[in-house]
């Protein structure tokens, strides 16, 4: 497969915070505030998202690690503010350089690998 992503490609993603994505709705946590598997989640589709309109018809990604860290806590109400950046492209292998603000403080980094795979193929794996 002939890939035209390549380092350097960049993404940006938002979420407010909301009773929604909270540690506590999440269960991953007892308290109201922005919750860890929320900002990966957010991590995850900011990344996908920036290279899925480069990939041939019929392939898509999927992420296969993710190494972050979650340094701050945010309120209900505050925006985040995600940014992702291709820093390693091998084969199919492609790994992200993420980051998470909230007005302009950072909340999370790390990075993210996601492979690219032919859409089809994956789904009928799952069903052998």
């Amino acid at each position: 497969m002939e890939s035209i992503i390549s380092t350097g490609i960049r993404g940006e993603g938002f979420e407010t915070v909301s009773h929604e994505n909270t540690a506590k709705r999440y269960g991953s946590g007892l308290v109201d505030v922005y919750a860890t598997p929320a900002m990966i989640a957010l991590m995850e589709t900011t990344a996908m998202r920036s290279i899925h309109p480069l990939l041939p018809n019929g392939m898509t990604s999927v992420g296969t690690e993710v190494n972050v860290k979650h340094l701050r806590a945010s309120a209900i109400g505050e925006l985040m503010r995600c940014e992702s950046r291709v820093t390693e492209v091998q084969g199919r292998k492609v790994v992200f350089e993420v980051s998470v603000w909230d007005d302009e403080l950072l909340i999370g980094h790390g990075t993210h690998t996601r492979f690219i795979v032919d859409e089809a193929k994956f789904m009928a794996q799952l069903n052998t």
